[in-house]
């Protein structure tokens, strides 16, 4: 019934229509992977290089103009690679960022009329009888998706506690569009999968086909919905964030109904300012609840552009910051896997410590370097690079001589470029949500330091870890007595068998070797447990010298149990 319903509601383009767009996609892709092979490669080994420098910012102006036309003309997929190129502030040149910057409020709307066939065969009835009324202006037109302002009819506002809405409804034919960009990006990556520089590090074709699993999730609004509620339970206890509510009976799988959460764009500053809010306040509160995300919930937004997060003034319980960052646009979530983000975790602690060889050793554990990589280089590398640039925020890295950067690139470069780095699964959303918040909290504060944030996270982190540490212990130290306490009845038990003759004895040595075993058995158990509390007391110390000192006083009596025990009775 639902495929009926979309052929007959949408104008899905037609074979040539999507014959033409992807030969464009890759008539494009091809032309520039051409150029930049030219002048990057090839002209640097014939000695050429300096041509290249030379006309550098000319060719990338270019490619961000030329890009541009393409993504507004065509839309879909496009303008989400536009964005992600856009929002690094921190690697790409202002050439191509600047150029890129406004895609996501460029994206052309389509003519309601569309909207509303699409929407009343999806929610089954005409808008006047499923909405109060509905705004035919949209408040924002996306590459898969457009959102019209609606009020719901007084029965459903009763029922939902919400009055004012936004009508949230897919763009028609979109899933013809996304199914012929998916095809291109799949070719253009099976190209790059055969450039070996490309190749020794990323899996092409497993990217795109990550980056489609996503797509394809994005235009099922089922799937933003739970998302959504799913996001909101993770942060339902924290004062900095808020969530839209959803109304179930007014969302299918291409319509989706929001509470209208719409407030001051996150980096629109000028606005800010007029409601009495600091940008640069809000830049380490976005950094740190992306941490949150990333590095402790384990379940991240990873599109959050500035369209997609708004500032709710007066709605904050905090004296610091009376506002709340105001999530939408749930279809492009990630998960990060307990074992990956606890290599996270550490990669964060070591960059906060300027710690170049943990941060060797905690790229390994995420998978970013194979296993058999010779790792020495680059620790020298990572530590002279902290001992240099260590703590600098992107704006001071921009005022920093030019030639310093060149050295350190002719001392390490080719260390860097020799080691076998991968980006693992699963890497393709991390890198663009981590991408997106350093673009969004240098447009925010130009001087933002992304370690005033990074630090005191880590820290806080290293506590939690400390604590964890201590909970291991602890519950080592209950086990071991279990066991200690349990060995000793069951080999009674044994030996009760044997003397009532239930268990046959081969040798009449057997009793003594059951009886030293008894002992042994309990000395072991007394000796973990004294090392379990010991060790326990003394990382407790630190932080509480009562508790701690107590824990290692009280190791003194599995020590002198283990002792006592261990004596030989004649």
């Amino acid at each position: 019934m639902t495929s009926i319903r979309r052929d007959r509601a949408d104008p899905v383009p037609g074979a040539g229509d999507t014959r033409a767009r992807y030969r464009r996609i890759l008539r494009f892709a091809a032309w520039h992977l051409a150029v930049t092979w030219w002048f990057e490669l090839f002209l640097p080994r014939v000695g050429l290089v300096k041509i290249a420098e030379r006309t550098r910012t000319k060719r990338m102006r270019r490619f961000a103009q030329r890009f541009h036309v393409l993504a507004v003309d065509l839309g879909g997929l496009m303008i989400k690679v536009g964005q992600f190129l856009s929002s690094r502030l921190d690697v790409l040149p202002p050439e191509i960022t600047d150029e890129l910057a406004g895609l996501q409020d460029e994206v052309p709307a389509v003519p309601f009329p569309a909207i509303r066939t699409l929407a009343e065969a999806e929610l089954g009835a005409p808008l006047e009888k499923v909405f109060a009324w509905v705004d035919q202006t949209p408040v924002a037109a996306a590459s898969l998706g457009q959102a019209h302002r609606a009020q719901l009819r007084s029965a459903d506002a009763a029922d939902t506690g919400l009055e004012s809405v936004v009508m949230k409804v897919q763009r028609p034919g979109i899933d013809a569009i996304v199914d012929v960009d998916l095809a291109a990006l799949r070719k253009v990556g099976g190209w790059l999968s055969h450039v070996r520089l490309v190749s020794n590090r990323a899996d092409m074709p497993a990217l795109v086909e990550e980056f489609a699993q996503t797509s394809l999730e994005e235009i099922d609004y089922f799937q933003e919905a739970a998302h959504s509620e799913r996001f909101a339970a993770e942060f339902a206890d924290d004062d900095r964030v808020s969530v839209p509510g959803v109304v179930w009976e007014r969302t299918t799988r291409r319509v989706l109904t929001l509470e209208d959460v719409t407030a001051i764009k996150i980096t629109d500053s000028e606005a800010l300012r007029a409601a009495g809010i600091d940008p640069s306040q809000v830049a380490p509160v976005f950094a740190s609840v992306m941490f949150d995300q990333m590095f402790t919930n384990g379940f991240f937004h990873a599109d959050p552009h500035p369209g997609n997060i708004f500032i709710t003034p007066g709605t904050g319980s905090s004296e610091d910051h009376p506002w709340k960052l105001t999530f939408i646009d749930f279809g492009m979530m990630g998960e990060v896997p307990p074992g990956t983000r606890s290599g996270l975790r550490k990669l964060l602690i070591a960059a906060a410590s300027r710690d170049g060889k943990g941060l060797v050793s905690a790229i390994s554990d995420v998978g970013v370097l194979v296993p058999s990589a010779d790792t020495a280089e680059l620790e020298r590398a990572m530590t002279h690079l902290f001992a240099r640039f260590g703590g600098m925020g992107f704006a001071e890295l921009r005022e920093v001589d030019p030639r310093e950067f060149r050295d350190f690139g002719v001392e390490f470069g080719d260390v860097v470029r020799s080691l076998p780095f991968q980006l693992p699964e699963n890497f393709l959303l991390i890198i663009r949500a981590m991408s997106l918040t350093s673009g969004v909290c240098s447009s925010l504060d130009a001087r933002f330091n992304l370690w005033d944030s990074v630090e005191p996270y880590a820290a806080q982190l290293l506590r939690d870890e400390s604590g964890n540490i201590v909970q291991d212990l602890a519950r080592q130290a209950l086990e071991a007595a279990g066991v200690s306490l349990r060995l000793p009845k069951r080999l009674d038990g044994l030996v009760t068998r044997i003397e009532d003759g239930s268990v046959s004895v081969a040798s009449p040595r057997l009793e003594r070797q059951v009886a030293r075993l008894n002992r042994m058995v309990q000395r072991s158990g007394s000796a973990l447990i004294f090392g379990a509390l010991l060790i326990a007391g003394s990382v407790v110390r630190a932080d509480d010298t009562v508790l701690g000192s107590g824990l290692m006083i009280v190791s003194v009596v599995p020590l002198l149990h283990g002792v006592w025990v261990g004596r030989p009775r004649h």
